[in-house]
């Protein structure tokens, strides 16, 4: 019985094989198209050329013909590397240089057979910019939401490096004042977050390095409360105006670490004799001012003070 089995499984598999080499067969004797990757380089550049921005390194090819054939380039290796000279398509008083879909097709074509037909090459150009190194040093800023925990606020961001360098033409740098990474979304943290950030890509231009490491340092908020003097404006000569408190208190928020710094000489609050003589009463408003960098939410204890104009 094994016997029987074995060679009953032996003819199944032979008719098998034998099917799926007739299936093969007419399946590579049809017409059909197929999509090839070919790699492009760009060969003969200059020593003193710098590639802002590099040739595409791939097209893709569609291709008609018959199995056999579509086959047959294959495996002749017709889709090795298309290599395109520098030369003939660098314009170097723009910068930059524009390779046609038909000159990588004229190419294509002396490589197959005659009877295959090119249906499409994507993309329908190649472009690349370069320079003869000018190039500038600017700044790294930040991109995106970036949202402490409740009661944080970012006190201070920091980069690694701070400044990068640019390269492209003279039109295209004196247009750039910095640089930004790519959009960042940090929400909820309450730690100093450090993570290695990628820099925007800018069309024509070559960004070194290409990364930089950001690092956000959150701090707790706080209130405070300083007293400040008030100050009168605007007086005439010989007249002296005296408010009663001479000083206020000043509420602000800010974060811990910034509020040992704080003075009470960098708060500024006012009032404004002209306003007092144009509207005499027994009070007078106070106004805040200039308040140190850091500081948010300040407000005063109160709007109004008594007041007394004494001429000297």
């Amino acid at each position: 019985m094994f016997g029987i089995v074995n060679k009953e499984f032996l003819i199944f598999l032979s008719f098998l094989v034998l099917s799926g080499f007739f299936w093969l067969l007419m399946v590579l004797n049809e017409t059909t198209e197929r999509e090839y990757s070919v790699p492009v380089r760009l060969v003969n550049v200059p020593r003193n050329v710098v590639m802002t921005t590099d040739v595409q390194d791939t097209v893709r090819v569609t291709l008609r013909d018959k199995g056999f054939t579509l086959f047959a380039n294959w495996y002749r290796d017709c889709f090795g590397p298309i290599k395109l000279n520098f030369n003939n398509y660098a314009n170097k008083k723009t910068g930059k240089g524009t390779i046609p879909q038909s000159d990588i097709q004229k190419i294509l074509m002396q490589r197959i057979y005659g009877s295959t037909k090119v249906v499409s090459v994507r993309p329908d150009k190649l472009e690349f910019f370069f320079n003869y190194g000018i190039s500038k040093r600017v700044p790294v800023r930040l991109n995106g939401h970036i949202s402490p925990g409740k009661n944080y606020y970012l006190a201070r961001t920091q980069f690694s490096p701070e400044n990068v360098t640019v390269y492209a033409t003279k039109d295209i740098l004196d247009s750039i004042s910095y640089v930004s990474t790519e959009y960042l979304n940090i929400e909820n943290f309450e730690d100093t977050v450090v993570q290695l950030v990628n820099l925007k890509p800018m069309r024509g231009v070559k960004v070194v390095p290409t990364q930089t490491k950001v690092t956000l340092y959150p701090d707790i908020l706080t209130e405070e409360t300083v007293d400040v003097p008030i100050i009168a404006t605007g007086m005439p000569e010989g007249k002296v105006l005296r408010t009663f408190p001479p000083r206020v208190k000043v509420s602000f928020v800010a974060g811990a670490s910034l509020i040992r710094n704080i003075k009470p000489e960098q708060f500024k609050v006012v009032v404004n004799y002209q306003e007092v003589a144009a509207n005499p009463s027994d009070k007078c408003n106070i106004y805040l001012r200039e308040t140190p960098p850091g500081v948010s939410m300040p407000r005063l204890e109160t709007s109004q003070v008594d007041y007394l104009i004494e001429q000297q």
